[in-house]
């Protein structure tokens, strides 16, 4: 079978390597990929010069390739509605239909469902204007908020207050500069959850679910979880604060009303329902959706799979899921480090070159998979804010960080910089074995 996956991120990387492990799979095309799939070694992956968000050209190569199944991976194609084109074409894809990738591309969208169908979810306000978003606040006693652009913003439009000077300055960043564009056109004021973040990353088809085990992203751009929020600076998988008692009481409460409740809405879901959620004392609640795999979650969680990806996202695609093989899991945790240039996520310098990735490669059970980088004159380059994610597997979570950052101590730009915390928030796991745990209903 020839498969196409859409992106050019770390996900889109780990995607193909791992897509292209499958015995049936001839062939993995990525549009338009990166330096990354263009030298893999002893994988038959392949870029093609066609960018994420052109449709036309995207449905024409997957026409005339003869393209078995296209599996895309970043929101905004998605929420472009690629799927649906690609259908009305008469191909197969993975991934949610225009309609129901709106439970990413709008947050208001995602919160008012969550409060219809009794999920849940912080309080929130909604404001179509920043002046209704100023008068709210100073009409209220300071406290910590959370407020975000509506639309999409790369994961750095969510900003986190502690007072009320700190929301108005949030509100003129979001309404009034338009820091995050169009995204902005409306904005949210949610009340701020305490507890620990984690990842739950879902496979449906709107008729089955299968839960992935779970992992911990790290969002905010220093040690410390501190300063602003980015679009990912590491993760590791699984998190060991998630049991399996929690995992399926998510499943029960959260993942499977929202599934219904799409449907309810004739927005059915399939592909990857992606669920941050923060543990608070009262349960498990949600902090938004995704409807992809995360970057950088989809790293650790796909170098632990060792079941045939492509068996499960065909599966997917063709509204099977429960006939799919059950997945198996490495035992062991993995962690992923992103290295970053130097700037974001706020500007930053393109096109120096990376040194080092061989020596990298080198080290034992690690894998560095390419986000923003490109090939030049021979050499890669780094033209993205997140630029690798230095995946390492090991018997336990300190094993698997102490490998990812001594890849990591190898690899050289100028202004290459990283968090030097990630996966501190784990304890040390030992052979930890996580269910495949599926949900059959509908």
């Amino acid at each position: 079978m020839k498969v196409l996956v859409v992106g050019n991120g770390g996900r889109e990387h780990a995607l193909c390597w791992k897509l292209a492990q499958s015995p049936r799979a001839d062939i993995v095309f990525c549009a338009p990929g990166n330096a990354g799939t263009a030298t893999e070694t002893g994988l038959p992956i392949q870029n093609v010069d066609i960018p994420a968000t052109d449709t036309a050209r995207l449905v024409a190569f997957a026409k005339d390739n003869e393209i078995g199944l296209t599996v895309v991976g970043p929101e905004a194609p998605l929420v472009a509605g690629l799927v649906d084109a690609l259908e009305a074409a008469g191909l197969r894809a993975f991934g949610p239909s225009r309609a129901a990738a709106e439970l990413e591309g709008s947050k208001v969208f995602c919160k008012e469902l969550l409060r219809h169908g009794d999920i849940p979810t912080g309080d929130f306000h909604t404001f179509r204007t920043g002046e209704e978003a100023t008068t709210f606040l100073n009409e209220r006693e300071s406290q910590p908020l959370v407020l975000k652009a509506d639309g999409l913003a790369a994961g750095k439009g969510v900003i986190v207050c502690g007072s009320r000077d700190e929301a108005l300055d949030a509100v003129q960043r979001i309404a009034g500069d338009k820091e995050f564009g169009a995204a902005g056109n409306r904005l949210l004021i949610e009340e701020r959850l305490h507890g620990q973040e984690v990842s739950i990353l879902a496979i449906t088809d709107g008729k089955s679910i299968i839960a992935l085990p779970a992992a911990q992203d790290h969002k905010p751009a220093y040690d410390g979880d501190q300063g602003p929020n980015t679009g990912g600076m590491g993760a590791y998988c699984p998190a060991p604060i998630v049991d399996d008692a929690l995992l399926r009481r998510v499943e029960e409460e959260i993942l499977v009303p929202t599934v219904h409740h799409m449907k309810r809405k004739r927005r059915p879901f399939r592909g990857v329902l992606y669920a941050g959620l923060m543990l608070t004392k009262q349960g498990p609640k949600v902090l938004e959706y995704n409807v992809r795999f995360g970057d950088p979650e989809c790293q650790p969680v796909l170098m632990r799979l060792k079941s045939d990806l492509l068996d499960v996202l065909e599966a997917t695609a063709d509204g099977r899921l429960d006939e799919a093989p059950r997945l198996e899991w490495d035992p062991r945790p993995a962690v992923c480090v992103v290295m970053a240039s130097e700037g974001y996520p706020g500007s930053y310098e393109k096109g120096h070159v990376i040194s080092g990735l061989d020596q990298a490669a080198n080290v034992p059970n690690v894998k560095v998979f390419h986000a923003g980088t490109a090939s030049i004159d021979g050499d890669v380059v780094n033209v993205g804010g997140r630029v690798l994610g230095v995946t390492a597997i090991g018997d336990t979570v300190p094993a698997a960080k102490l490998s990812a950052y001594t890849a990591v101590k190898a690899i050289r730009w100028r202004g290459a910089w990283c968090r030097k915390d990630i996966a501190d928030k784990a304890v040390s796991v030992d052979k930890v074995v996580v269910k495949d745990e599926r949900t059959r209903f509908g």
